[in-house]
């Protein structure tokens, strides 16, 4: 709701500010007063562009600000969490303009751009001025005039929620195909890998092992000679090494009961005789299993071949990371047969989905089409009673190829000005005051059920007099019960259904001429209303008929 809009050096206006009713606020005054002026300041701060025409005064700012209630504003208190705007009950948009004409706009004094000026706006206000184009002719808001009407926002969760789902399922599933694509592509060259390693048929640590012992076999000959001579040396030569010591320790043996020492030392050369035995028997050992054995060399010749051709090819250097390498691979094979067990899932999964919000998007739409009859009845004779007797609106429901996420309908509001029978697009054939009318007609139908912003119908009543008028202003006046509603308008019929009205006027000082706002009270409002019946100098009769209109 608009609270407040305060306007400073814009056009013919000094300074204004003004306080809105929340229900019917009527603006008129005479022609070339400022009116539209004061529609142009308001649009401002919706984010239209500026003129710099527009500065009265070259050497101060204009400024344009509007303070908001959204106290039930849902979505326009989520939109400034999400642009990181400061929340509070009421919202104040600013537009300053310098004299250079650059611009800058702010929402709850933080800056923002236009663009988000705009977003913003749009959920606060919806301005329908001639010519404009106007949301009537979108096809979005076609399909929330139905859907207001059905009365079936919980199917509709249900149904978006179910859309989501299997949205979410058909992209997993896509991806699981686009990587088995990828894995079949890769499949042959991968088993050609791991075959080459499986028949290998490579153990832990093999190659490594092999080349050591390659080395031992290789210079088995001087090892084998090595041995054979410290074997000779310690227990079989002339004089072998073990059987010394065991000389030494049994000249030593008979005097260890007369010097302290000697059993110590006695004991440490029987541990080392025992020792060298010990070293004597393991070398004897080892000679007899050392072996030149050609034929084994030549094996792990080629063992190690194969071995050393794969560490190559793989860009490794052992033989742990050839059989990660084999894991590896096994697992890519693996995966190949897993994904097609969770492609076959996956589909089950979607096509259950599919199911589900399908029999929800045929909900949806069987409640829709019950409401295109009602709705093309209600607004046809709302139209004749607002000066449109010939105009005839036609709702089609057409189904679409796919599932969308609103449903499986294209909605498509038709119109037809002149009882001619053919039926055009809104946005194609209907006239600025046409698609006003319309629009007020349709959403007086729904107001109670959409959360319709701030209503702004400038010169709705072009064309139009009398009985009709009067319809027009009945209709704003039911609508004002849900929703705050403005009107700018010639017709004193709409204007006696005011909750408050302001007057627009030139105030003339001298040489300069100010455009300036009040709220009439109660008599002034009835003169007000009856010179826009019968002039300037208004009659008894005219002051009795203002009279009646506005306590009606």
């Amino acid at each position: 709701m608009l609270k407040k809009l305060f306007i400073q050096n814009f056009a013919i206006i000094d300074e204004i500010e003004i306080d809105f009713s929340p229900k019917l606020n009527i603006i008129t005054g005479e022609t070339g007063a400022g009116k539209s002026i004061i529609m142009g300041a308001l649009s401002l701060i919706l984010g239209d562009r500026v003129d710099t025409s527009v500065l009265q005064s070259r050497d101060k700012k204009c400024y344009v600000e509007g303070i908001f209630v959204i106290a039930e504003k849902k979505a326009v208190k989520a939109f400034l969490r999400e642009q990181d705007l400061d929340v509070e009950e009421e919202l104040v948009i600013r537009r300053e303009i310098g004299a250079n004409g650059k611009s800058r706009a702010f929402v709850n004094d933080t800056p923002v751009n236009l663009e988000q000026l705009r977003q913003l706006s749009s959920m606060l206000v919806d301005l329908h001025r001639q010519f404009d184009t106007l949301e009537l002719g979108e096809s979005d808001f076609q399909r929330q005039v139905l859907d207001a009407l059905a009365g079936h926002a919980d199917v509709l969760q249900q149904y978006q929620a179910a859309f989501t789902q299997w949205h979410q399922a058909q992209q997993e599933l896509t991806a699981l195909q686009q990587q088995k694509d990828q894995f079949t592509k890769e499949y042959d060259y991968n088993k050609f890998l791991f075959d080459e390693l499986h028949e290998a048929g490579l153990k832990e640590n093999e190659l490594e092992e092999a080349d050591a012992t390659l080395k031992m076999l290789g210079n088995a000959e001087g090892i084998k000679t090595s041995l054979s001579k410290v074997v000779y040396e310690l227990s079989e030569g002339e004089t072998p090494m073990v059987q010394q010591l065991k000389s030494l320790c049994n000249q030593l043996s008979p005097y260890t009961e007369h010097h302290a020492a000697l059993p110590a030392l006695l004991q440490r050369l029987l541990s080392a005789q025992i020792e060298l035995q010990d070293i004597a028997d393991e070398v004897e050992r080892i000679n007899d299993h050392v072996q030149h054995d050609p034929k084994k060399i030549e094996q792990l010749n080629d063992r190690i071949s194969t071995g050393y051709k794969l560490l190559k090819k793989h860009g490794v250097h052992t033989t742990q990371e050839l059989l990660t390498i084999k894991d590896n691979l096994e697992q890519k094979l693996q995966a190949v047969l897993n994904i097609d067990e969770a492609i076959q899932t996956k589909e089950k999964a979607v096509q259950q989905l599919l199911q589900k919000a399908t029999e929800l998007a045929a909900k949806l739409t069987a409640n829709r089409v019950k409401q295109v009859k009602p709705l093309q009845d209600k607004v046809n004779k709302l139209l004749g009673q607002v000066g449109m007797p010939n105009a005839r609106l036609q709702v089609d429901v057409t189904p679409l190829a796919s599932l969308q996420s609103t449903g499986i309908d294209d909605i498509e509001f038709l119109f037809d000005a002149n009882k001619s029978n053919r039926f055009e697009p809104i946005r194609k054939v209907a006239s600025g005051g046409e698609l006003s009318r319309l629009m007020l007609c349709i959403k007086s139908l729904v107001a109670q059920s959409l959360d319709l912003p701030t209503l702004i119908f400038d010169e709705i009543d072009t064309g139009i007099s009398g009985e009709a008028a009067k319809q027009v202003g009945v209709i704003m006046k039911d609508l004002a019960r849900k929703r705050q509603v403005f009107s700018i308008t010639h017709q004193p019929q709409i204007a006696g259904k005011a909750d408050a009205h302001y007057f627009v006027y030139k105030d003339i000082k001298g040489n300069t001429i100010k455009t300036n706002i009040k709220l009439l009270s109660q008599d002034e409002r009835i003169t007000a209303i009856a010179k826009m019946l019968s002039g300037e100098k208004p009659t008894a009769a005219a002051l009795e008929n203002a009279r009646e209109m506005v306590m009606n």
